[in-house]
């Protein structure tokens, strides 16, 4: 694998479970770290994983029935949660692992392109075994231009941000668990949050058949455990340092814990208007 074009040969790692009842530090810790790394003037390259919950886009506000949506998803036995990002609805659960790659932006900045190739770059090297390629699988959840697939079969979508200072690229990849469960579970969220309304909104007719797990693909048992090992080989194998003592200082650091407070008490402000009865 060839450089990732990082501004530094090093990269700090770090893995936090989001607990079932702290869901807005999802997003939180992705704000709360985007402040971070031009103090921290390395790439950081962060695990996380979720309860199962439905992440809602900013788009998936415009449905004429959330209510209807967000109860469906309620009795499949998922949360929802709704980020503070564009695009449409995701699926995390213990078989998802979501990857985000903060870097500071360099001079001149890395292009969007650039950013979503560079997230592609380390996802093919630490699936070799896997041909991907990236275009849009028009009828899977969330579907844009740099969907993941393998023979048609979508397995990642990647997303990203930045701040004055930082960019982030984030991925979620569908490693192992029921895939067209959560199909489903898309489906059906949009066919309730449209009810009888046209989809004037151009929301996925989500088709569970056209994504899979790369377990399913490997036709082997994974975990996320061994999907961020997969990861950290790759940075390795880029001749990148991977390191987690100094990220895990200044995460331990008051101004940090403040920061991660502040930016999750701002994502749950977000999520009132969510509330079913």
């Amino acid at each position: 694998m060839d450089s990732l074009t990082l501004p530094t040969d090093s990269i700090q790692v770090v893995s936090t479970p989001i607990p079932a009842d702290q869901k807005n530090q999802a997003f939180g810790y992705t704000n709360a770290l985007l402040d971070l790394v031009p103090v921290l003037k390395q790439p950081i390259l962060h695990f996380w994983t979720m309860a199962p919950t439905v992440i809602m886009g900013l788009k998936d506000k415009r449905l004429p029935q959330l209510s209807a949506a967000i109860k469906t998803v309620n009795h499949a036995g998922y949360d929802v949660v709704l980020r503070n990002s564009g695009g449409l609805a995701v699926v995390a659960d213990g078989g998802v692992l979501n990857v985000s790659l903060f870097a500071p932006l360099s001079t001149p900045a890395l292009s969007v392109e650039a950013a979503y190739a560079q997230m592609t770059q380390l996802v093919t090297a630490a699936w070799s075994e896997l041909d991907l390629k990236h275009y849009e699988i028009t009828r899977s959840y969330c579907p844009g231009d740099y969907d993941l697939s393998v023979d048609g079969l979508k397995i990642a979508g990647i997303a990203q941000r930045r701040s004055p200072q930082a960019l982030v690229t984030m991925l979620y990849l569908s490693v192992t668990g029921d895939q067209a469960l959560r199909g489903n579970l898309v489906r059906d969220f949009y066919r309730a949050g449209l009810g009888d309304h046209t989809n004037d909104w151009q929301f996925p007719d989500v088709d569970p058949a056209v994504m899979t797990t790369t377990a399913a693909l490997l036709n082997q048992p994974l975990t996320v455990a061994d999907a961020e090992q997969r990861f950290l080989t790759a940075c390795s194998a880029a001749g990148l340092r991977v390191g987690r003592g100094k990220l895990a200082a200044m995460m331990a650091a008051p101004q940090f814990k403040t920061s991660l407070e502040r930016a999750t008490a701002q994502m749950a402000k977000r999520q009132p208007r969510l509330t079913t009865h």
